[in-house]
């Protein structure tokens, strides 16, 4: 048994016969032998004894008993190693390593095990496993190592066997740079699709939004035109200025450079360099230089040299805007005239804000191209609008007049005690006004020293009842409609009772009175001047009034002027009617008051009052200012009679404190009631005094206007004014003394 066993463990070995090469082994391969490839045995069947199994699956005898060096020197050809016992790698080169074509030579032992590779699992072969499979023992004649299975016995499966660790597999190169390459060409893709987008679909977008980012607009101030006097002296005028304003994002990263070294960084080193030039403390302008403003002022109308010693430093983030102030050399000279523009540079009182279109020109508007710094980019974008400056206003006021009028009128309220007053001079060809001076007159360079009450003119904008001077349009009425000559005879009491019951009184009582119609003019008498108007019906004592500018506003050029008051003869009571003549239920403004007497000495001719000469454009051009055509109101004549009836007035009447010495002065006194300023009741009276001069040959009307808490008569506060002014404007406007002698009428008969 233990005979049989062995040989079906081992192969058996056949001796060579006579003549024939002995057959190569595997073991003997296996121990270095080299021979060349080997023929079977004649009449042997092919392929035994060789090593290698006669059909696929044929088992591998192995001994586990026996030493590794001995099974692998007798294991037969083709058989495969134990399990975890790695086969020699056949040599490279060897003898009988490649067979030809129906070689009969056995192959090498390693290439009978299937590669790994393939999937195929090495098993066990040999008597072992047969043994294991339950194979009877070798009989004679079979081949040694084959387990026939017996017909009685079925065959025992074989015993679970532990798998086979798999080697570790090699990872492949160009498996990973092909990945590699796949992921660079994803990535260049993704950035080719974004630079199109950007550059072809979104790049008009987004370049227009850059430039849009970049370009910094604004607006170039127009220079405002100056205000002139006659004589074309500059009574308002424009002062280049400058706003100061930081970036307070920049600022933080300047870096104050003195001969190449650095002294100073940041707001600090800026507020301690700019505050001795602003005039403030360093630690208030660095406080203002921190946040995150692109654009606070930090400094307003500073003067031009005060800008470029801020701009001396280049501070990063400190730029200026150019702009100008009004400037008002002559102070309160004319104040009430010019008036003033407001913060934004508009006109809000007086000329400025009348004749503002003219004076302000049209405003120009830059758009420029900046840096991240507000550097301009001098290839960028720019377009430049420029401004067009704007006209000159040439008034008709003579400077030397308009101080002399507000000094006289502001000496006499000092003087008189009156709450206020204010002086006309106009021309009476021209309706030209020479000067309007007024009381308290506002100083338009500093408003904040004057009450506003004073910041307009009270002279177009303050209505009162125009009292006695009224009388010269009821005169000019009755005789231009011939009821009356100026040497009508009236008996004049002191009271009387009109058709409807009225009683009229003078303002003092006295006998009955024989008075030419001169007579009564010239002592201003309401009784006889009312039986005067009763031969001049209600409705043309109405029309006289209107032509000459009574309830219109004059146009004379200044903002705020009131129209006054004349009520339609519908409204008139029983009163009114009467009380008209003299002065009373009627209400006009100083302008309006002072055009009744310039349209006298006009010979009848109304002009229209006005401001304003003509306009001087830049380039020198002049264009004079339009107004109204003269309106005749009354006759030559008619106007003439009247005139000289008011020189009687001064030479032998109420007003004797109005005469000129050298000169013939025309006028009449005025007194009646007022409203109060602040309450607006009638508990205010006013006192006036309106002429010309000189009554031969007129050139100038005058009226002065007295407001008072009392009662104050126009002959005794107003007449000394009127003189003053009077005199000073004749010798202004070189107007020689005249000798002559006045035309007088008879005062009494």
């Amino acid at each position: 048994m233990d005979e049989q066993r062995s040989r079906t463990a081992q192969p058996r070995r056949v001796p060579p016969r006579a003549g024939e090469q002995p057959r190569r082994t595997s073991a003997g391969r296996q121990a270095g032998a080299g021979f060349g490839d080997a023929s079977p045995r004649s009449g042997q069947p092919p392929g035994r004894g060789q090593g290698t199994p006669r059909k696929q699956g044929a088992s591998r005898s192995q001994a586990p008993h026996r030493q590794a060096s001995s099974a692998r020197a007798q294991r037969p050809a083709g058989v495969a190693p134990r399990d975890g016992v790695t086969p020699p790698r056949p040599a490279q080169g060897r003898p009988g390593a490649a067979a030809g074509a129906g070689a009969t030579t056995a192959p090498r032992a390693r290439s009978a095990v299937p590669p790994r590779s393939r999937g195929a699992v090495p098993t066990r072969g040999g008597a072992e496993s047969s043994r294991a499979r339950g194979a009877a023992p070798a009989r004679p004649g079979q081949r040694p190592g084959v387990a026939r299975p017996s017909a009685s016995r079925r065959p025992t499966p074989p015993a679970p066997r532990k798998p086979l660790v798999p080697r570790a597999r090699v990872g492949d190169p160009r498996r990973r740079q092909r990945w590699f390459m796949a992921g660079v060409l994803a990535v260049l893709v993704g950035f080719t699709g974004r630079l199109v987008s950007i550059q072809i679909i979104q790049g008009p977008e987004l370049a227009a939004a850059a430039l849009e980012q970049r370009l910094v607009s604004g607006t170039i101030p127009a220079g405002r035109g100056d205000i002139l006097d006659a004589d074309g002296n500059v009574l308002a005028t424009s002062g280049e200025r400058y706003h100061i304003k930081a970036d307070l994002t920049l600022v933080p990263t300047w870096k104050h450079v003195v001969d190449r070294e650095i002294v100073g960084t940041g707001i600090e080193a800026a507020a301690e360099v700019l505050a001795p030039i602003l005039g403030v403390k360093p630690t208030e302008l660095a406080a203002d230089l921190v946040g995150t403003s692109r654009g606070k002022y930090i400094a307003k109308n500073v003067l031009p040299d005060t800008w470029q010693a801020v701009k001396a430093f280049n501070i990063t983030g400190i730029a200026a805007e150019r702009t100008s102030v009004r400037e008002y050399p002559n102070g309160t000279t004319a104040g009430n005239i010019i008036g003033f523009v407001n913060a934004e540079g508009v006109g809000s009182a007086g000329v400025e804000q009348t004749f503002d279109e003219a004076l302000r020109g049209t405003p120009g508007s830059y758009e420029v191209e900046t840096g991240l710094r507000g550097h301009q980019i001098p290839t960028g974008e720019q377009e430049r609008t420029e401004a067009q400056p704007g006209q000159d206003v040439r008034l008709t006021l003579s400077g030397d007049l308009q101080w002399k009028a507000q000094d006289a009128i502001q000496a006499a309220k000092r003087k008189t005690g009156a709450t206020y007053g204010f002086a006309i001079v106009s021309d009476v060809k021209t309706g030209a006004v020479l000067a309007l001076g007024e009381t308290d007159t506002v100083n338009p360079g500093d408003l904040s020293s004057s009450d506003p009450s004073t910041w307009g003119s009270r002279a177009v904008s303050n209505v009162f009842e125009p009292g006695s001077t009224a009388k010269v349009i009821t005169m000019a009425a009755a005789l231009e409609t011939g009821v009356v000559t100026p040497t009508s005879k009236f008996e004049v009491p002191d009271a009387y009772v009109t058709s409807n019951n009225q009683t009229i009184r003078d303002s003092h009582e006295h006998p009955v009175q024989k008075m030419t119609v001169a007579g009564i003019f010239a002592e201003s008498s309401n009784t006889g001047t009312v039986q005067i108007g009763e031969k001049i019906p209600k409705q043309v004592r109405y029309d006289y009034l209107s032509k000459f500018g009574f309830g219109k506003r004059t146009g004379v050029g200044l903002p705020g002027e009131s129209p006054g008051i004349l009520h339609p003869v519908e409204k008139w009571d029983g009163r009114t009617q009467w009380n008209v003549l003299f002065g009373q239920g009627v209400s006009v403004n100083a302008i309006q008051a002072n055009e009744v007497f310039a349209t006298i000495a006009n010979g009848g001719l109304r002009a229209q009052p006005h401001i304003v000469k003509e306009y001087v454009a830049p380039d020198g051009t002049v264009t004079p200012y339009e107004v109204d055509e003269p309106v005749r109101v009354v006759s030559e004549k008619t106007a003439d009679t009247v005139l000289a009836m008011m020189e009687s007035v001064v030479s032998d009447g109420t007003g004797s404190l109005a005469a000129i010495p050298g000169y013939r002065v025309a006028g009449k006194t005025g007194t009646a009631q007022a409203a109060n300023p602040h309450t607006g009741k009638l508990d205010h009276f006013v006192a006036s005094f309106n002429g010309v001069a000189p009554a031969d040959d007129p050139r100038v009307a005058v009226s002065v206007v007295l407001y008072y808490p009392e009662l104050q008569y126009g002959g005794v506060v107003a007449a000394p004014v009127f003189s003053d002014v009077t005199a000073f404007a004749l010798q202004h406007l070189g107007v020689e003394p005249n000798d002559s002698k006045p035309k007088t009428f008879p005062l009494e008969w």
